[in-house]
């Protein structure tokens, strides 16, 4: 066929080496039929069941008009629906916008406008939340509502379902590039605008193959969705790796410790990844203890390192399971790092190795790689990198120079290659010249008996330049004292490393996604030392 460039001899060629997440599915579907992929609280759906519809949803979608590179928003909690309308979009060329319901309702708004939303998918329940967007939308063509009923919402067309209804199970095949976007998710906005990040097929399957392989995932897994699907951790980092793998997805909507408990046990959960908060709760939950939790062979976390109490806890809630830490981030398509199981307790500080399609490096601010064991900003390089932020080209040109994606972590690698994170750079403290790491001192607060959580910042100080402040969380039924708090980092800790005043809480401010909001605390403890030099010993 040398010669030949008809549109159809072109097409025949891209399908046969395209990479497009939509494929996942169909050859998932090939390979495991009618094996269980979703459960959907009450509901399975097997591998076969989920591809059919992504394939009708896709068809439904470009009978509407939508064209190649159009995005398609969704408001959802974790359900079976998410994930069709991800996959349908991949199949068809589309751009799936999860929306981070974390966010504030305008902020949504903003995220759906400068992403030019065509099409809007609402579950039912937040219909609330969602009333007011349309009309802020001028893009938006249609919204359709997961669930059994259409609200009276502007520009409303109809339900997901009877969308669904619409289309063809047959394969979708149309051209997808390698590198045009699958997704678009949006930062959390914790000092600006949310930043939308657009993310390739090629991406997404590359860290799809990777964290499948470093979670040592096989058709016989059963992984449980905790997390959020609108963010990178569980959407590209657990849900997309299991359908690719074969393995099964239990979904739940949010977080409860009993519901959790009740799934591992009823499901026989191999796999999951909670925050540590959330393992905090199910530790502390007096029923807890009553489940079988004996099936749980990987107890991931997400976020930041635990203390050595903390995690020796969680090995003794989950006898036959590694606990290892992930990390990575949305611009990178996470996970890009994790502890291995022969490094959990002997790094348990650290943030792990580099998954096998990441490389990583420590780099100066004038673009100087440096050697093991000196700090400085971590680097990327790997397929699954980001394509870059939406509308923002001289916010992605920045993170690319040097020829390296910068993450904005403060890190050094040690002799294994293990990297081991020392902050953000914009959460550094310099106080009294001297440079704090805010991740150091919540560590060893947390190692306090009483402490559930801890958050330290820097706050502006006329003799310090900064002051290091800790806002603390109890453990229920704790009353912490701010001098015995004192003390105990005393003894573990350089003194210009002592927080100079504690604040303690029930409860931080955190994103959508779990993140503490570290720009609120500071803001809320700006005023803290206003007029005085405060403590300098």
């Amino acid at each position: 066929m040398a010669g030949i460039s008809t549109a159809a001899a072109d097409l025949g060629r891209h399908l046969v080496e395209r990479v497009c997440v939509g494929d996942i599915l169909t050859r998932s579907a090939e390979s495991h039929g009618n094996r269980t992929a979703l459960i959907d609280g009450d509901r399975t759906f097997s591998f076969r069941e989920v591809n059919a519809m992504a394939n009708r949803l896709a068809s439904a979608l470009l009978a509407r008009g939508l064209q190649r590179g159009d995005v398609v928003g969704v408001m959802a909690r974790n359900c079976a629906a998410m994930l069709i309308a991800y996959f349908g979009c991949a199949k068809a060329g589309l751009i799936c916008a999860p929306a981070n319901l974390g966010l504030r309702p305008e902020e949504i708004a903003y995220c759906l406008k400068d992403s030019r939303a065509k099409v809007l998918f609402v579950e039912e329940a937040l219909a609330g939340a969602a009333a007011k967007l349309p009309q802020m939308l001028p893009d938006l063509q249609a919204v359709y509502w997961i669930g059994a009923s259409a609200p009276d919402v502007p520009k409303t067309v109809g339900t997901f379902e009877a969308l669904l209804d619409a289309g063809s199970p047959s394969e979708v095949e149309v051209y997808v590039g390698d590198r045009d976007p699958v997704q678009l998710l949006y930062t959390s906005g914790t000092t600006a605008h949310p930043k939308g990040v657009l993310t390739s097929h090629l991406a997404v399957t590359f860290t799809a193959l990777s964290a499948a392989l470093a979670n040592r995932m096989t058709h016989e897994t059963t992984s449980l969705i905790v997390l959020p699907l609108f963010h990178c951790a569980l959407l590209n980092g657990g849900a997309v790796p299991a359908l690719t793998i074969g393995a099964t997805s239990v979904l739940l909507t949010g977080f409860d410790p009993i519901q959790v408990a009740a799934a591992i046990e009823k499901h026989r959960v191999r796999s999951l990844v909670l925050l540590p908060m959330m393992y905090a709760a199910l530790l502390q939950h007096p029923e807890v203890l009553g489940f079988d939790f004996s099936s749980v062979e990987r107890a991931i976390y997400a976020m930041a390192p635990m203390p050595h109490e903390r995690l020796k806890e969680i090995h003794e809630l989950f006898p036959n399971a590694d606990v290892v830490l992930g990390s990575g981030q949305t611009e990178f398509t996470p996970p890009t790092t994790f502890i291995r199981p022969e490094h959990q307790w002997s790094k348990a500080g650290s943030w792990g190795s580099p998954t096998v399609m990441t490389r990583v490096g420590i780099m100066d601010d004038e673009g100087n790689l440096l050697p093991r064991g000196e700090v400085g900003e971590l680097v990327y390089r790997g397929p699954q990198v980001m394509n870059g932020y939406l509308n923002l080209p001289e916010e992605t040109e920045k993170s690319f120079r040097f020829g390296w994606f910068h993450s904005g972590d403060v890190a050094w690698i040690d002799e294994d290659g293990v990297v081991w994170f020392t902050d953000r750079k914009k959460d550094m403290i310099k106080t009294g010249g001297e440079n704090v790491a805010s991740v150091e001192v919540e560590r060893v607060l947390m190692e306090h008996p009483g402490v559930s959580e801890a958050a330290v910042i820097g706050v502006p100080h006329e003799y310090w330049g900064e002051a290091v402040c800790a806002v603390v969380v109890p453990k229920p039924g704790v009353e912490l004292d701010e001098n015995e708090l004192r003390a105990f980092a005393h003894e573990r800790l350089a003194g210009f490393k002592v927080p100079k005043a504690f604040r303690i809480v029930e409860a931080l401010p955190r994103t959508g996604t779990g993140k503490i909001q570290k720009h609120i605390l500071r803001q809320q403890l700006r005023a803290l030392f206003t007029g005085g030099e405060g403590e300098r010993a």
